[in-house]
């Protein structure tokens, strides 16, 4: 692969990096959904969802911060 073809690559990578993060969380609600309904899979459940759906929104968030 060039250089030129791997610095294409690296930039796809970056602009796609939201894509994939909502993928991600899509991936991890799936997941969750196949846990036990017990009191322990429920506490998992919730702790991958808040940490798993986090990264998305957070990403956004920071991508359309300003620097004073």
């Amino acid at each position: 692969m060039s250089e030129k073809e791997k610095n294409r690559e690296n930039n796809q990578m970056k602009f796609d990096l939201q894509d994939r993060l909502i993928d991600y969380a899509v991936r991890i609600i799936h997941v969750s959904e196949q846990l036990p309904d017990t009191k322990a899979g429920k506490h998992i459940s919730f702790q991958m969802l808040k940490s798993g759906t986090s990264p998305a929104p957070n990403y956004g968030e920071a991508q359309s911060a300003e620097t004073i």
